[in-house]
């Protein structure tokens, strides 16, 4: 392991709060390891530099773990697995699913659950929208998927009745808001703050409307 990434790591896990033992702080950098191989041969990700990717990918994706609700969680467009792989090393216990219409990502998910040893993570290669899953699921997370509006469109089926939809955005997303359905549940926004990133970061959290409102 490269000791100046597991120290930029690790002062970002301090300053965000989230507490990791050395185990999962070495499958994260492994994860990385990983991302970059691949990242020469499948465009998986438009960052390049690894050092960049523990800010840009890893912590981004933890920045969002205190708003995690239940055991069972689903990534939606997961892509490289941001951000359900970084939160499944911090969240052993949780069963989490990766879901990616793109036939040559999921291969890299699979890989890197298998490689990494995550026995908590499960990879389906599917379009969210006609993605229908034995059990629901208690949290539903998106990073840089689609539309606020489409994202509850197309993945409100999937949410448990009392669970959350969790969408990880840039900038304040005030139109994406507004084109909400006014039925719609609680809608809250929450300002993220991910070491060494001067950009905004936001996490709109949604409560799906029940069964039958809609």
């Amino acid at each position: 392991m490269d000791p100046r990434r597991e120290n930029i790591l690790e002062k970002g896990l301090l300053l965000l709060g989230v507490e990791l033992d050395q185990s999962q702080v070495k499958l994260l950098l492994a994860y990385l390891q990983l991302l970059e191989k691949w990242n020469q041969h499948y465009n998986l990700t438009a960052i390049k530099n690894p050092e960049e990717m523990i800010s840009k990918h890893v912590l981004d994706s933890l920045s969002i773990e205190p708003y995690l609700e239940g055991r069972r969680i689903l990534d939606v467009g997961s892509g490289a697995g941001l951000p359900g792989i970084p939160l499944a090393v911090a969240h052993p216990g949780c069963e989490f699913v990766l879901l990616d219409s793109n036939a040559k990502k999921t291969r890299f998910l699979f890989q890197a659950s298998v490689e990494l040893g995550l026995s908590n993570i499960s990879v389906v290669c599917e379009r969210v929208e006609v993605y229908r899953p034995s059990h629901l699921f208690d949290t539903i997370v998106t990073r840089a998927f689609t539309k606020l509006v489409d994202f509850v469109n197309q993945a409100e089926h999937l949410c448990k009745s009392g669970g959350c939809l969790l969408a990880m955005k840039g900038k304040f997303p005030q139109d994406e808001l507004k084109a909400l359905p006014v039925d719609f549940g609680i809608v809250k926004a929450h300002s993220l703050s991910v070491p060494e990133i001067n950009a905004q970061r936001h996490l709109v959290k949604l409560r799906p409307r029940r069964a039958g409102d809609h």
